[in-house]
């Protein structure tokens, strides 16, 4: 017998297996988050693994660097074909699915849970389960405040602790990038330094802007407290850039709503690595310091890939985070729990027996006829032709019965 855990995998680099308890754990996320939004009237759809590449190409909707991580490959056709990609991103093909679908005017609630795919070279994942919202049309802040707390909703139904809630708004970068006169480009390329945690680009910035009254790390490197360190930030920048003073305002109204319910964000200028399409507020929220839901909101994105622009906002939740972080992970053991079989190796023994396992999974009743290395049992009811037909075994003794709906008010009154 070969030891598995000894055996070489011939597993593709970067992607994993579920074994049975992860995949319970994976599939008790996913009816969560779809009995969560089902709730809050939001419809789920599905987009194609492939897509054209073209999708993501267009007008910038993925930045060079995502694009360097995609897996890319021809969709051949005889002598000619299209570049194809495994699906890297989902909100880009749900946007292409309401433009090409639903582009009515009206506003379309919707909610997905499917996997994309990334190259990576660090070790780390290239296939990623993702649970996801797009909230599309004129919203306005309102539906960010409504995108916040359905992710919040939809966290804490899973039970996760230690929960950060962080905003931020694509806007306030932009604008003080705009101000300092760096184009769109440079813009990408200074937001990507930011990220990365390289601190020179702050002061490189705050020397074309020889007007502000107060260091740009005070945006940049602090990270602050609510609606408080907004009206600090207003004060001494605005009037040197007064770019910043819509998306303060609209960062404002969605962290006003968010206190008024007894939440207080911490704010941080740069939280979104997606530069590519945010376009106003930004969310992430972690649970014991890992990130598991992060968004936004991307009012120019439809316009790339339909025919017009249409206000958008959405989040994505990261299964694997969250399941690795549920206080209770495999399936529970259920007291209700039974396995049936046919006490002989005869045809009516066990017709009997799927007979009786028929009408216990009728009543609610899980039941298994073959046990398996998994099989968890509280209860095993043995069926034969002759009277008497079942005997039920429990841990503490067993019983006979004539008819399977003598067990049935017998499994009933222990339960």
């Amino acid at each position: 017998m070969t030891d598995a855990a000894t055996t070489p995998s011939q597993r593709s680099r970067g992607m994993r297996d579920l074994l049975p308890d992860e995949m319970e754990c994976v599939r008790a996320v996913k009816d969560s988050f779809a009995s969560t939004c089902k709730a809050w009237g939001y419809r789920e759809i599905r987009t194609p693994v492939i897509e054209p590449l073209h999708l993501f190409t267009a007008a910038g909707t993925l930045s060079p660097q995502t694009l360097d991580r995609v897996y890319s490959f021809l969709d051949w056709d005889g002598w000619s074909g299209e570049r194809v990609v495994l699906r890297p991103d989902s909100t880009i093909p749900a946007a292409r699915l309401y433009a090409e679908h639903l582009d009515s005017g009206r506003v379309a609630k919707l909610f997905y849970s499917q996997n994309i795919f990334r190259f990576t070279d660090d070790g780390s994942d290239r296939e990623e389960t993702q649970c996801g919202v797009e909230l599309v049309g004129d919203t306005g802040s309102l539906g960010d405040v409504e995108v916040f707390f359905l992710a919040l909703e939809a966290v804490r139904a899973l039970n996760l602790h230690d929960i950060t809630i962080r905003l931020s708004h694509a806007g306030i970068v932009r604008a003080v990038l705009a101000g300092a006169g760096l184009s769109p480009d440079e813009q990408a390329a200074a937001y990507d330094r930011l990220l990365d945690g390289d601190s020179a680009v702050v002061d490189e910035v705050e020397a074309r802007l020889p007007q502000l009254n107060a260091p740009l790390r005070m945006l940049f490197e602090v990270e602050g407290q609510g609606s408080g360190y907004l009206t600090n930030l207003r004060a001494p920048l605005v009037s040197a850039i007064p770019g910043l003073a819509r998306p303060l305002d609209e960062l404002e109204f969605v962290v006003a709503a968010l206190e008024a319910r007894g939440i207080t964000p911490a704010i941080k200028a740069v939280l979104a690595r997606s530069f590519e399409y945010y376009s106003g507020l930004v969310l992430r929220i972690e649970a014991g310091g890992r990130r598991v839901v992060a968004g936004g909101r991307y009012d120019e994105l439809i316009g790339l890939v339909g025919d017009r622009d249409v206000p958008a906002c959405g989040f994505a939740l990261y299964v694997t985070p969250v399941t690795e972080l549920m206080p209770q992970r495999g399936r529970p053991v259920s007291e209700r729990r039974v396995t049936v079989r046919a006490e002989t190796v005869s045809a009516g023994a066990v017709a009997a027996a799927y007979d009786g396992a028929e009408r216990l999974r009728a009543a609610g009743i899980a039941v298994e006829t073959v046990e398996g290395m998994h099989s968890t049992p509280s209860q095993r009811l043995t069926c034969r032709e002759t009277a008497p037909r079942f005997t039920l075994e429990r841990p503490d003794g067993s019983d006979t019965y004539d008819d399977i709906d003598a067990v049935l008010r017998a499994l009933e009154a222990r339960r």
